[in-house]
């Protein structure tokens, strides 16, 4: 296979292509908050709970025969993981990282056990947890594009309350800033891509364009803004190039996808070393 072969087929892998650079730009922008307010590990368990979601989806249409789309099982779990981590641990005697812990196990095991009652011709669940499916329905680029541009235009608009209240929540409380309101909708944003997502391309890449643009993003720089745009552009390309990989030398497009924004952390490195 061939750059060349890769356009000539562009007709038949646009979709997937297009829904991945949408998703890797959105999630990449809202990696840059996640990095900085220390919730890798939350969108971790968001991720792997979309992905039990699908799975739920499609277990319980298959024992009820009915049709629902499994994206909303997937929004309506990890949704429901996010209002676990709204708790204040205090209230139920728990560390925070023993409910993310919980959280993730739920996630992680209930997708496989139940993936194990899936029949494999009619659903494979290591396309839903690894992203190795080639093909995207066209629905799902409409929905992952929809949720992506809302988290695109929602972090713009919103991203000096976002700081604010990330670097200094009690000052952010005595200025009326309403910290409670942009932490609960940030954390609804990254829940609603990350389970659209999910849904479209497997939780492996989802998380990994939630965090590693992002990390590459402020290796490179110190200047929020620019951080940023670079985040929303590696997510992009690191879903372009991903994919463009998998096509020529025959990897799964999800790991291609998570291991090329990883080239990029690795790319960054270098220039944060000689900064200091």
């Amino acid at each position: 296979m061939t750059v060349t072969d890769f356009f000539e087929a562009w007709d038949l892998f646009r979709d997937a292509v297009l829904t991945g650079v949408i998703a890797g730009s959105a999630l990449g922008l809202l990696g840059v908050f996640i990095v900085l307010r220390r919730m890798v590990f939350v969108t971790a368990a968001i991720t792997q709970s979309a992905g039990f979601g699908v799975v739920l989806g499609f277990w319980i249409g298959m024992m009820t025969g009915t049709e629902v789309d499994p994206v909303f099982w997937a929004v309506g779990v990890s949704q429901l993981a996010a209002a676990v981590f709204a708790i204040n641990p205090a209230r139920v005697h728990l560390s925070r990282e023993s409910i993310l812990a919980q959280v993730w196990l739920v996630g992680s095991g209930g997708a496989i056990l139940l993936g194990d009652r899936i029949a494999a011709e009619a659903h494979d669940v290591k396309a839903i947890l690894f992203g190795t499916a080639v093909l995207v329905r066209p629905e799902d680029l409409v929905a992952v594009g929809a949720v992506g541009t809302l988290a695109i235009v929602g972090v713009l608009v919103a991203r000096r309350g976002l700081v604010f209240v990330g670097v200094d929540p009690d000052g952010a409380r005595v200025q009326k800033v309403p910290v409670r309101l942009l932490e609960l909708g940030f954390l609804a944003l990254v829940t609603l891509v990350a389970s659209v997502a999910t849904r479209a391309l497997g939780a492996l890449p989802v998380f990994a364009f939630s965090v590693l643009p992002a990390m590459a993003a402020l290796l490179a720089t110190r200047r929020l803004n620019v951080a940023l745009i670079l985040a929303l552009v590696g997510g992009g390309l690191a879903a372009f190039l991903g994919y463009l990989g998998a096509f020529l030398w025959d990897f799964p497009v999800g790991a291609a996808q998570a291991a090329t924004a990883l080239v990029f952390v690795l790319l960054a490195l270098p220039i944060r070393l000689l900064r200091g």
